[in-house]
């Protein structure tokens, strides 16, 4: 082990810290489509999961991080509706030690990370409980979703920057 010029051992960098200080549903909304017009014929049900990612600075040290998920089953061969589902889900956290320059990723993708399995969880209860087979999500990848966002956002400040002639 190395030693600084007094003799000591350097400090060692303290590793961030994140408490789930709550958990809360915002907003959620299930249609079934099903039960206002029947579908014809064999059903083949074909999920499209969309995320959107929100995170807003509460107090010191505190933050919100919503989680938007729309769900939208569709029958492959005729492309009628079976269902919409779309959950608004937030946590409240408590994160220490993490540099400014990492904490818009760690909030976009460590938060949403850790009420992942809640939220899985209530899309399986509701589509239960609206009639259908329980929907399990499969894992999502939070680091490519915050990649493919922070793309999206160059591409966008690229095309609205003002040319030169």
């Amino acid at each position: 082990m190395a030693e600084n010029e007094n003799g000591a051992a350097p400090a060692q960098p303290t590793p961030p810290q994140m408490k789930v200080l709550g958990q809360f549903i915002r907003d959620l909304s299930f249609e079934n489509i099903v039960s206002r017009k029947p579908i014809q014929g064999e059903v083949q049900p074909d999920i499209q999961v969309q995320v959107a990612l929100d995170a807003k600075k509460r107090g010191e040290n505190q933050y919100e991080v919503l989680s938007k998920y729309n769900i939208t089953s569709k029958n492959k061969g005729s492309e009628d509706t079976l269902f919409l589902l779309e959950v608004e889900y937030g946590g409240l956290f408590q994160i220490e030690n993490v540099p400014d320059d990492q904490m818009h990723p760690f909030l976009l993708i460590e938060c949403p990370r850790m009420v992942f399995p809640f939220v899985r969880r209530l899309v399986s209860d509701v589509t239960r409980d609206g009639g259908f087979p329980p929907l399990n999500l499969d894992n999502i990848d939070f680091i490519a979703l915050y990649r493919q966002n922070l793309m999206q956002r160059q591409q966008a400040a690229k095309e609205e920057a003002p040319k030169v002639s």
